[in-house]
């Protein structure tokens, strides 16, 4: 069964004074949801996990559980580099009601395609909530095959993947390869309508942070027949995407967030505020697409 169809927002984790801005956080929520996310997914890359403390990342996704309220599925971040830390820290993120978890490849100790599936694998056996697998080789080194998504599919609770490779071949295989009820996402916000032509069952996205009812509409549109009106979409927000990756990820789009006075522009190091350059070109794509 899948988590969810649609667009998912890989929300930002707002932060003041060094904590999280769970008054931030919450108007976020709600407005994703008013403006059509079909899925929040909290804790992700985009959310800076990875300078959050276990007991932060738990506490901010019981929080985000908790003001969803059920209307659209929650999809909590829960990678580690880690295997024995990952099912600590899933067992401790399935108590908070999420619905699902996402799990990026390891990273920096670099596992091999044998390694990756004894990982996931047990992982996935110590929990009993849906988990998406997420491929991006640019940020952990590690790719995951198409035979090792095959593989992987076979468990009862890996029920999808987030593809962020760049590669529609390696999508495409990936396709052909797994069960029809796997559902594959897309981890690339310029390359959603090539993958939903390939089967795909939506995105988990950047852009949704700021535009959240175009990007739920780029989707909807493909999904009831309307691909010149998807493909359309997809074209004009390039722009606006591209201005999102003028640096690494989160950096960007938070500070998009805040010229569109959403949230503090703060950071956890390594992560710092953007170049002059930088945040000329955002607020440039912000103004040209009509956010601000």
């Amino acid at each position: 069964m899948a988590l969810f169809t649609g667009s998912g927002v890989a929300i930002v984790t707002p932060f003041k004074n060094r904590g999280v801005d769970f008054e931030k956080l919450g108007q976020l929520i709600d407005w994703q949801i008013q403006e059509g996310s079909d899925a929040i997914i909290i804790c992700g890359t985009t959310g800076e996990a990875s300078t959050l403390s276990d007991e932060e990342q738990i506490e901010t996704v019981a929080f985000t559980v908790k003001k969803v309220a059920k209307r659209v599925p929650v999809i909590a971040g829960g990678g580690s580099n880690d295997t024995h830390h990952g099912i600590n820290l899933n067992i401790g993120l399935e108590k908070t009601g999420v619905d699902g978890l996402l799990h990026v490849t390891p990273y920096y100790n670099k596992c091999t395609q044998k390694g990756l599936i004894q990982h996931y694998t047990a992982i996935a056996d110590n929990v009993s909530i849906p988990m998406i697998i997420y491929s991006v080789a640019s940020r952990t080194g590690v790719n995951i095959a198409p035979d090792t998504v095959a593989e992987l599919a076979k468990h009862k609770n890996i029920i999808g993947i987030k593809e962020a490779s760049g590669s529609i071949s390696q999508v495409a295989e990936i396709a052909r390869l797994v069960p029809k009820d796997f559902s594959i996402y897309s981890g690339n916000d310029d390359m959603v309508v090539p993958l939903l032509s390939l089967g795909g069952r939506g995105v988990i996205s950047t852009v949704a942070n700021i535009a959240p009812r175009d990007t739920h509409d780029m989707v909807a549109r493909f999904m009831t027949g309307d691909i010149k009106g998807a493909c359309s979409l997809q074209l004009s927000m390039k722009p606006l995407i591209d201005s999102l990756f003028v640096e690494v990820n989160p950096i960007p789009v938070k500070a998009a967030l805040y010229l569109m006075g959403k949230i503090n522009l703060e950071y956890r190091l390594p992560l710092c505020p953007p170049e002059k350059t930088s945040l000329e070109l955002i607020s440039k794509e912000l103004r040209a697409y009509g956010l601000i």
